[in-house]
């Protein structure tokens, strides 16, 4: 075992010995909302996309808070990115976000998802989207943050989320 003493990146710049300035995405971002409200049928079968917010691909995510009405004794969703149908609509991570969550379940109280599948682990919650994602420079686009399902529902239910971010 150690006793560590660490600093956040913010942290260090501010004290570093030449004092740096970290990125407002850092240490002073006004956060902005995105919120959307789908329903799927009774019919949504796996593969079933639901696009619910756009945010751009300079975008810090604060966090993703999802909601559900039960879908009866099935239903999954994974929560993940799709570029928009402007730029081809094509899946890019379709759990990024969570993964398998289960208004089969029953009803899914406001939860916050961001980090839940753990591909946008933790260790990213200082980057851009676009650096989240692994890419080498921001490609400027927007991106859907969306719902598929993993699992097909035996119910329609209604599904909310609120997308939190900052640029």
């Amino acid at each position: 075992m150690a006793v560590e003493h660490l600093k956040s990146t913010a942290l260090q710049n501010a004290d570093a010995a030449q004092h740096q300035l970290s990125p407002s995405r850092l240490t002073a971002m006004e956060l902005r909302e995105a919120v959307g409200v789908v329903r799927a049928s009774a019919s949504a079968s796996i593969g079933s996309t639901y696009r619910i917010a756009r945010v751009p691909s300079n975008a810090r995510i604060s966090q993703i808070l999802f909601a559900s009405a039960a879908s009866g004794a099935t239903g999954q969703v994974d929560i993940g990115l799709y570029d928009t149908p402007a730029n081809g609509g094509a899946v890019v991570d379709a759990d990024f976000f969570a993964s398998a969550l289960d208004p089969g379940g029953g009803a899914i109280p406001p939860t916050d998802v961001t980090h839940e599948s753990g591909v946008f682990g933790l260790e990213d919650a200082e980057q851009p989207l676009w650096q989240a994602l692994g890419l080498t420079k921001d490609p400027q686009k927007e991106y859907d943050i969306a719902a598929t399902v993993v699992e097909a529902f035996e119910n329609a239910t209604y599904m909310v989320a609120k997308v939190r971010y900052g640029i």
